[in-house]
């Protein structure tokens, strides 16, 4: 996750995923689009490449995740993306909260505004004129009158999930191979991933990754959730079994649309009844990042870390 990275709530991801990536040909003219000009530079790319790479080379459980990186697209090909944006609409029963936000993030720096389209509960939304932000330092919501979702939470839980494995690929993570477990009787190949203490806002938060033996890809994930918690990396925290359907491939990247969560148990896997819900749709990797969007307005109200002065 990086410098700040939510855990999960019930969730993520996360996340807006469509059926193709945003237009971005180029315009009539000498000036070139938005998108054209987007662009990491190749030697940069080609750096943290190499810095991945040897960070998951070093345990079979990180080795898995590389493969299951190369599955979706690869490393270079994430690295090359400057943005992650897409609606993200999510359902919670447990939680009572029903939101949609079109979210762009700064892939490098991971700063993050949203759109806040509609908030509500699974019965009943309303539409709203709000916005809220993480800047790198603080997280906040306009108007100050938004309750939920919780912006500090918010601002990269859906873009987490929704970029699991690339994000898997930072600093500061740690990968156990686990024996095989199943999906509906299919075996796949297992990896715990854990975070160092001092990562992020979340580090006793957990992810489980269930790996297709045949392609690597990622076919569902179990998850903890420590945000707010005084809790030691690891901790025995219920799962969230969360299911990654209904893939698609933007500007070289292959991602889920489609995201259902059960409760998980040790003894039974996962439940049948949903618990949580989320569909991401309009995703490009190339949008622009609009650095005016990070700034606080005046009817915003900060949120800070629980437990935070």
């Amino acid at each position: 996750m990086s410098t700040h990275r939510p855990a999960w709530l019930v969730l993520l991801v996360a996340c807006a995923l469509v059926l193709v990536g945003c237009g971005g040909g180029e315009p009539s003219g000498d000036a070139p689009s938005p998108e054209a000009t987007n662009v990491v530079p190749e030697n940069e790319v080609e750096r943290r490449v190499e810095a991945a790479r040897e960070r998951l080379t070093r345990s079979e459980g990180g080795r898995r995740v590389l493969r299951a990186i190369e599955a979706h697209g690869g490393l270079a090909a994430w690295y090359r993306a400057p943005t992650s944006s897409y609606t993200w609409e999510y359902s919670n029963n447990d939680a009572n909260l029903h939101f949609k936000s079109f979210l762009v993030v700064d892939n490098r720096t991971r700063r993050a505004y949203h759109d806040l389209l509609f908030t509500g509960t699974p019965g009943k939304t309303r539409r709203v004129d709000a916005r809220f932000a993480w800047d790198g330092k603080q997280a906040w919501v306009a108007p100050d009158s938004i309750q939920r979702p919780n912006p500090r939470f918010w601002a990269l839980t859906g873009f987490y999930f929704q970029q699991i494995p690339f994000v898997l690929a930072d600093p500061g993570l740690n990968y156990r191979a686990l024996p095989d477990d199943t999906i509906d009787g299919t075996p796949h190949d297992m990896v715990e991933v854990t975070f160092d203490r001092g990562v992020g806002d979340a580090p006793g938060d957990t992810y489980t990754l269930y790996l297709d033996k045949g392609t690597g890809q990622v076919d569902a994930i179990r998850y903890t959730v420590s945000y707010g918690q005084e809790v030691a990396p690891g901790a025995d925290l219920p799962e969230t079994f969360f299911d990654y359907e209904d893939y698609v491939t933007v500007d070289g990247l292959t991602v889920p649309t489609h995201f259902r969560g059960y409760a998980y148990s040790e003894a039974s896997g996962p439940g049948r009844t949903l618990r949580n819900e989320a569909v991401a749709d309009s995703i490009s990797y190339r949008r622009p990042f609009d650095e005016s969007k990070l700034k606080r307005p005046k009817n915003a109200r900060v949120v800070p870390l629980p437990g935070a002065d």
